[in-house]
């Protein structure tokens, strides 16, 4: 983080522990008295599919050199990705673990994409907040150099989340 400025390195590491284990504090409050909020795991697989759209989009936007679009594009992608977190915590505190039912060669594909898709997920906090970080500092070069390692986890991440929604989709009572 050498290019990350100083005035910044503090509260990337503080928001890349705090948000991992609030998350993880988090599953394990369920809150009485609340209907589950059964609605909302289409609602974030498609916030998720938006924000995949997004990303390649910035890709394109900054590969033609528009970097005012790109900018506003990505801002984009970490809001929904914030709108996700919000809206996955909040489904997670109403609703019991959703089992995978499938069977065969389906079953261990499936907790491969979760496993991979949350670890991945922890992980791209400090990525995301370093790389926006030298974007908004004009660290340009620096930028590029950890975007080019962020873009495509942060893109598998967008993507697997629908998929793992769409294969657990069929075993939500």
């Amino acid at each position: 983080m050498s290019a990350t400025p100083l005035k910044y390195r503090n509260w990337i590491i503080l928001l890349s522990v705090a948000i991992p284990v609030a998350v993880a504090v988090l599953f394990m409050v369920r809150l009485p008295n609340v209907a589950p909020l059964t609605f909302l795991p289409p609602i974030y697989a498609t916030i998720n599919g938006l924000t995949a759209v997004l990303l390649v989009c910035a890709f394109v936007a900054i590969k033609k050199k528009n970097s005012a679009l790109h900018e506003r594009l990505m801002k984009s992608a970490i809001f929904l990705s914030c709108v996700f977190l919000v809206m996955y915590v909040a489904y997670h505190m109403t609703s019991d673990p959703t089992p995978y039912g499938g069977t065969g060669f389906m079953r261990p594909l499936y907790y491969f994409i979760l496993v991979t898709h949350i670890l991945l997920s922890i992980g791209i906090i400090p990525l995301v907040l370093i790389t926006y970080v030298r974007a908004i500092s004009k660290h340009f070069a620096d930028h590029k150099r950890i975007a080019r390692i962020t873009f495509p986890i942060w893109l598998y991440i967008a993507v697997t989340g629908v998929v793992v929604y769409l294969m657990i989709a069929p075993y939500y009572g």
